[in-house]
Order: structure tokens, then sequence, then C-alpha cells
């Protein structure tokens, strides 16, 4: 077993250092023919959270057939894929793969901060740029007061979507007291707690219980009676939907009927499956779209997306991988080129581009500026509750 990590550790550094030399920071991207526009998506496919990843490919895969049927200047986009498997070091494995190997254009992935701020620095010093669907994680793109300005992102970030659940909260639930449970093990749970707290107890809130899990984990027994001797009249659980499933399955056993909270990772149809429907009444979440959205262009995707995928509902995952590829198609089409640091420029001059999740203009960070929903589960349905401005 150690001989083997070592392996693949040593291969992961000649990898790296290899599409350093390969690429180098003059890497231009675009690779194909004359008559295609090579892009790479770096996606989880597999492994603890593939629903995620898989939700976003078949968002890539409509938008690719529609903007496919005329093309960008006679040019189809040609997409090559890898599986980061769930897993930092894979998504770095992968990028450096579609880099060097494939020369892409640009990358899009990974579904988690976790996996896309390990693909940051490869994408920043070959100079090509990655465009993550739902990384909310804002070192992604901004860290330490330097500006990522390869890297770009479809969804808002945690500090928005944490500062929303807490306002719902306080606001609409009335909240007075709440407990915090996180996965302690991932940069998108902390960062959305972060924001939560502040803001909750900026509106006058009291976290009179916060407690700690590690993904994979499948007993929440004790930490859920730690809890619930809190006595807390609302639970804000910021995890991804493995883990939450069980969590709130559990707590109903337990006997805490009070409300759960928590941000996109939640939107999965596993979900439902692992926690049942019953357990997720009385629940949350904030995203960035809803498929109950009467928004004329939400309406035509919902129509396309089921066409395609035989009545399947879009969630956020399929249209926030559906608006990336739009998002790239669109700078590439006013680059008029496919050479990476070309697309670079157009994308970071994005402003009012209309897509399924709203209207996109980005910041200075490279961050959109954009609306969030909340969606309340009943019966273990999603159904919309409210629209929140930025």
């Amino acid at each position: 077993m150690r001989k083997k990590k070592l392996t693949g550790i040593l291969m992961s550094v000649l990898m790296t250092a290899g599409v350093m030399a390969g690429c180098s920071s003059e890497s231009t991207g675009g690779g194909g023919d004359s008559k295609t526009i090579k892009i790479g998506a770096n996606l989880e496919l597999s492994g603890g959270v593939a629903s995620y990843g898989q939700s976003i490919e078949e968002g890539i895969q409509l938008a690719l057939d529609e903007i496919n049927k005329k093309g960008i200047d006679g040019k189809k986009i040609e997409l090559v894929k890898v599986d980061n498997k769930s897993e930092a070091a894979e998504a770095t494995n992968g990028t450096i793969k579609l880099i060097s190997q494939d020369k892409v254009a640009a990358v899009i992935g990974a579904a988690t901060s976790t996996n896309t701020l390990a693909q940051v620095q490869i994408a920043q010093d070959n100079k090509v740029p990655l465009i993550t669907p739902t990384g909310t994680n804002p070192t992604i793109t901004m860290k330490d007061g330097k500006l990522n300005d390869y890297i770009f992102r479809t969804c808002f970030i945690d500090p928005f979507q944490g500062t929303v659940a807490a306002n719902f909260a306080s606001k609409d639930l009335n909240v007075k007291n709440a407990a915090v449970l996180i996965d302690s093990s991932s940069d998108y749970a902390k960062g959305l707690a972060a924001a939560f707290k502040e803001s909750f107890e900026s509106n006058g809130g009291k976290i009179v219980s916060e407690e700690a899990y590690v993904a994979k984990d499948t007993d929440f027994n004790a930490i859920l009676t730690n809890i619930k001797s809190a006595n807390p009249e609302f639970i804000f659980l910021p995890g991804y939907y493995e883990e939450v499933g069980l969590i709130i399955k559990q707590a109903r056993a337990l006997g805490i009927t009070v409300p759960f909270m928590g941000g996109d990772g939640w939107d999965s149809p596993k979900l439902v499956e692992i926690a049942g429907a019953d357990s997720l009444n009385n629940t949350f979440i904030t995203n960035h779209y809803s498929s109950g959205d009467s928004d004329a262009k939400v309406q035509d995707f919902v129509k396309a997306f089921g066409e395609k995928y035989k009545g399947k509902a879009p969630d956020a995952f399929n249209a926030l991988g559906y608006d990336s590829v739009y998002f790239l198609a669109d700078a590439i089409d006013r680059a008029d080129s496919a050479d990476s640091k070309e697309i670079q420029k157009a994308l970071a001059e994005t402003e009012g581009l209309s897509l399924v999740s709203g209207q996109l203009k980005l910041d200075e960070n490279h961050d959109p500026v954009k609306s969030a929903v909340i969606l309340e589960y009943k019966g273990g349905k999603q159904e919309f509750n409210t629209k929140v401005n930025p």
C-alpha cells in the first residue's frame, strides 16, 4: 500500500513537471483541427460526489448539442472529458492531461471547491482558462488579495449563500438560536458555515452548538445527540448529499424535528433516496436556480432538457453545467479566436450575459453577481420558496 501511494505521488510530480515544461506560460490551447475548438471537462463522474459531476456533464452535453448545430464561426466545439473520481489529486492530474496532452483551449470543472482548487495553479501557470460551474469557495478566484486571472466561475460564492441562509433563518423563520454541523474536511462546508455564523449573529441570533464530522462518516448519532441537548431551533448543515441524507435521517429518528438548512451541495436526486422523503420535510436549501421559476429562459431549458433526458427535471448542477458552456462559447465568439489568452480576456469582459441561472455579470474578483433561490423539500420534492437578489 505504501509503495503504491509513493509511486502515485511520484507520477503526479513528474506529470506536473512535464506539463510545466511542455505547455509553459506561453501555452495558447485550442487544440483540434481547423474545424473544431477543443475544450476540456474535469468532473466527478465517479466516486463520492459523482451525482454532481454527472449532472454537470448532462448540462454540458445539452449545451454542446445546441451550439454545435450552428457552430461558432463554422467551428464545432469538441469536448474532452476526464473523471477526477471525486478526488483532489485526480483533479490535478486530469487538468495536467487536458492541457499537456489534449491541448484544450479551456477547462470546465470541477464541481466541488476542493477539486477545483486542486486545478487552479496548473491553469494559472499555463494560462488556460478554467471555469468551475459550482465551486463556491472564494479563494478559487481570489487568494491573499491576488486575483487568479485565468480562473472563473458560473455560480455565486459561499459568503453570499451563507448570508442568504442566515437571513432566511432569522427573518423568514424567526429563529433566535441555531446549531451548525459541518464536514470539517470540506472547504465548501467551512466557507458556508463561516458566512452563516457571522450573518446570523449580526442579526441577533445565537449559535448554541457547533459540531463536525468527516466525509464518508456514516454514524452521526453521537454528534446529533449533542446537538439535541443544546435545544436549537434550527440546524445549519452545509454539506454534501451523501452525508447530509444520513444525518437528516438519523436526526429525525432521534426526534429532532426542527428545520434543517443547507446549500447547493444538497441538490442531488440521491438525497431523497438516502434520507427518505418524510425526513426531508421542513428542510430548505439555497440554490442557483429552480426548475419551478416561471422565467421563459428557464422553462425553455427545462423543456429541452426533458426532451433529451426522457422527462427528467433538471437540477442546479444541470443548469450550471449548461450555463458554463454558453459562458465559454460566448467568450470564444467575442474573442473570434480559439487562443486561450484571447478567450481569457473575453471571459473577463463578460457583462449582462443572459443564462438559465440569471444575468451573468462578473465583479473584479471574477465572481458572478447573481440572484439566489430558496427551495423547500415537501414530500421529497423541491418547491420554489423565494428568490433573493444580490
